[in-house]
C-alpha cells in the first residue's frame, strides 16, 4: 500500500523571515510522530501547513 500525506492543518501568518527555522525545527523533533510541517507563501502570506503519514 503506497503512503500518502493527509493535510490536517493550516495556519496563515504575515510573513516573517525566519519562519522556515520553525517549520524545520518541528519537523526535526517531530518527525517520529508521523507529522510533517510545510512552508509556503500565498498572496503575500506565509501558510504553516502539517500533514499526517497515512
Amino acid at each position: 500500500m503506497k503512503e500518502k500525506y493527509e493535510l490536517i492543518a493550516a495556519k496563515e501568518f504575515k510573513t516573517y523571515e525566519d519562519m522556515y527555522k520553525i517549520v524545520d525545527f518541528c519537523n526535526k523533533n517531530l518527525g517520529d510522530t508521523g507529522l510533517t510541517f510545510g512552508l509556503s507563501e500565498r498572496d503575500g502570506v506565509q501558510v504553516i501547513s502539517i500533514y499526517k503519514l497515512t
